[in-house]
């Protein structure tokens, strides 16, 4: 397979992470089949790839779209070597200002959607006996923040979905990476991209309004390069021994290592009570 031309399939594609995703994977070489709602960025962004990039309209929560996607994907190149799921939206705002029909899209989204693509394309990837799966996490699904409950919740979703998958799929030949960025600068946090709550809950207003202005003042303004990001994907999806978990960017490491020292800290801290709960051998 080294000396084979690889064939990536990339969700998400038409901007940001997705994009610079595809164009690092078509530098090295690849085939990749790229997808998103608007085909027309698509082909506008790569129509000078020829051969070698296939463009798909795919909305990942229409799960018959995503099987068809699959298969043109295989129809076309012969197989499917790398999956990145990369599409999703941020959904912010403090909880209870975030109704339930926002919820679900979220879910539907970076969740479902996620896992819809996932299933297509496992066929192919068995029937290769080999594949590398690349989850587009955040460091969000790592650890929360305050203002982001139900963006965050999808995203430790991702994490939980991603870590249990790997252990599934390690004996027939296929690795699954979690990827967790940092702040990096696309358009995630403009206006035409983000979601905040529309719920009206009184208490929240004035918090709701910081958050907001706090986000959208550092949008454009994020420490991390995407395509410096997409170029260490490419790199990963090369080495032979990936990680299985992966904060992108300072923040992004300064974040987790912190929420790991927090962690073990409480986990030691209460660990003789935690013990103290398995049951007692009786005494004679």
């Amino acid at each position: 397979m080294s000396n084979q031309t690889k064939t990536w399939l990339v969700t998400g594609a038409t901007r940001g992470i997705g994009r610079e995703i595809t164009a690092a994977a078509l530098a090295n070489g690849a085939n990749v089949v790229a997808t998103g709602r608007r085909i027309e960025c698509l082909q506008e962004s790569f129509q000078s790839e020829g051969g070698r990039l296939l463009a798909l309209s795919l909305d990942v929560t229409d799960a018959a779209q995503a099987r068809d996607t699959a298969a043109a994907a295989e129809a076309r190149f012969g197989r499917i070597d790398v999956l990145v799921n990369n599409a999703g939206f941020g959904q912010l705002g403090h909880f209870e200002t975030v109704s339930r029909e926002q919820i679900e899209d979220q879910f539907a989204t970076n969740v479902f959607g996620l896992m819809s693509v996932t299933r297509a394309v496992l066929p192919i990837m068995r029937r290769q006996n080999a594949g590398y799966i690349i989850n587009l996490s955040s460091i969000g699904g790592f650890h929360g923040f305050a203002g982001a409950s139900v963006y965050c919740a999808s995203k430790f979703a991702v994490e939980g979905f991603s870590e249990s998958l790997a252990l599934e799929l390690a004996e027939l030949g296929i690795r699954v990476t979690i990827v967790e960025p940092g702040f990096f600068r696309t358009d995630f946090l403009e206006s035409n991209a983000v979601r905040y709550g529309n719920e009206a809950i009184e208490g929240y207003g004035d918090l709701d309004s910081a958050l907001q202005r706090e986000y959208g003042g550092y949008s454009r303004n994020q420490p991390g390069d995407p395509a410096a990001l997409a170029n260490l994907v490419v790199e990963i999806a090369d080495h032979p021994d990936p990680p299985q978990r992966l904060p992108v960017g300072s923040d992004a490491l300064s974040m987790a290592r912190a929420a790991l020292e927090r962690t073990k800290s409480e986990v030691e801290a209460w660990a003789p009570k935690s013990a103290s709960t398995d049951f007692q051998p009786e005494e004679a």
